[in-house]
């Protein structure tokens, strides 16, 4: 069995983020890491390798040039090979982008499952996997908690908000992991030092078939235009004295600070 996984590069999340003069996210000094949801997928990617006894994990991503390390880390876990689509078109793209790239990939890249995160960290718009399974016109489950794998189906266990639902689907399919899938591995010495043989490819638009104005902003749905950071939070008051005066003395700050009553 190919398992491929749509691996995600994002900031680190102890990362602490602050803006440019054009408000837009300063990238400099921040380290990049493989997304959390991404790692739980090839986490799962390899534990079903392990319990088949064979197969291949395959890493997939379209980013920037940098992302060769994210990939190097899922091969220092176990993945066999990857491939990163990497073009100066690709910058300013979004979910709709970003999934007609990974579809395009994916016909050269022979699979029979396909695992991605849920959402990423940093944008949380949860909806890549589901864009791709669109497009390749193969079924697609998201928020995947457990994956049971009976020859040429699966039965897989999807969280909902009181509780979760057990879904058979027949593959090739998607499914989108939620945290608690898989927890994933640290990285040994010699699977550190066995990452840097492995074989990466990148690929630019043209050798998956596409255009610049298929992608990035020509193809965008979506354009952020500016950030913002969130306002920063007051310090809180410590009322003290005798309960009744204590009550007053909080009634009046919600009432004329506050302005909450």
């Amino acid at each position: 069995m190919q398992i491929v996984v749509l691996v995600k590069e994002t900031f680190d999340t102890e990362a602490k983020i602050t803006l440019n003069n054009n408000n837009q996210i300063e990238s400099r000094g921040i380290n990049l890491v493989v997304d959390p949801y991404s790692e739980f997928a090839v986490e799962e990617a390899l534990r079903i390798k392990e319990r088949l006894g064979g197969g291949k994990v395959v890493v997939l991503c379209a980013g920037p040039e940098s992302a060769v390390t994210a990939l190097r880390h899922c091969f220092a876990m176990g993945a066999d090979e990857g491939y990163l689509i990497s073009d100066p078109a690709l910058t300013k793209g979004d979910q709709t982008t970003t999934a007609k790239v990974l579809a395009k990939a994916l016909d050269k890249i022979p699979f029979d499952l396909i695992l991605g995160g849920y959402k990423s960290v940093d944008n949380a718009t949860a909806q890549v996997c589901q864009r791709v399974s669109e497009i390749l016109g193969i079924p697609e489950v998201s928020v995947v908690t457990k994956i049971e794998l009976e020859g040429h189906k699966a039965v897989v266990n999807r969280e909902i908000d009181d509780g979760f639902e057990i879904i058979e689907v027949a593959l090739p399919a998607i499914f989108s992991a939620q945290q608690g899938l898989a927890e994933p591995r640290y990285p040994t010495m010699k699977g550190i030092m066995q990452a840097k043989k492995k074989p990466l490819q990148t690929w630019n638009l043209a050798d998956i078939g596409l255009s610049a104005d298929e992608v990035g902003s020509s193809g965008a749905k979506v354009k952020v235009i500016s950030y913002e950071l969130p306002p920063t939070r007051i310090a809180g008051k410590i009322i003290e004295g005798e309960t009744a005066e204590a009550a007053r003395k909080i009634v009046h700050l919600l009432r004329h600070e506050a302005k909450v009553i």
